[in-house]
């Protein structure tokens, strides 16, 4: 079966709409943006953002997709040794202060929850299943510290990015040690 290819007219025009979307976030919330204020402000009729899309928060989903896209498992990360062959995977948080694009969306509090819950939902299978598989922690203690460290994630780079902090990666390896170190706390050592 072949794959389906979009045309570059679709690719164009749903990055216009992603990237007007973004452009207005600078001016005015998101819960604030209409459907119309985007089609107005991209040139382009309601029928052709409909197309594409059914509402905003569909925008904002694909937008927080694409975001995500490079980046690997919070576990796949924090676990990675510094002698791993191939160097260790790409950290989300560092994602967000690299990628100028995307930073708007966790400077604005009216999608705060929307954020915390889809990057949350896209990797805690793999997180509590690992922490599961190779502590003695239940699932509920295990999807705690999954949030505790995706909400502190997106806390420190909101923080981050309001300050224009120049020194986030050491902020990051701070981070990172110190969740690692906790975690290796609850780790059964013969189950790694």
């Amino acid at each position: 079966m072949a794959k389906h290819k979009t045309d570059r007219r679709t690719l164009y025009t749903k990055e216009l709409i992603k990237n007007t979307l973004l452009d207005l976030m600078k001016k005015k919330e998101f819960v604030k943006i209409t459907v119309t204020t985007i089609c107005q402000t991209a040139e382009i009729n309601r029928g052709t953002f409909y197309l594409h899309y059914c509402d905003v928060y569909s925008v904002l989903d694909e937008l927080i997709s694409d975001m995500m896209s490079e980046t690997t498992s919070l576990i796949d990360h924090i676990m990675c040794s510094a002698h791993t062959q191939g160097g260790c995977t790409y950290p989300f948080c560092a994602r967000i202060q690299e990628n100028t694009k995307y930073q708007i969306l966790f400077l604005d509090e009216s999608i705060s929850s929307i954020l915390v819950d889809t990057i949350a939902e896209a990797g805690k299978e793999d997180f509590v299943t690992w922490i599961m598989k190779h502590s003695l922690l239940t699932f509920e203690e295990a999807e705690a510290i999954y949030y505790f460290q995706i909400n502190g994630c997106l806390s420190i780079n909101r923080q981050a990015l309001k300050n224009k902090s120049t020194n986030w990666k050491n902020t990051q390896q701070t981070i990172d040690k110190f969740i690692k170190s906790g975690l290796e706390t609850f780790l059964i050592p013969d189950r790694m």
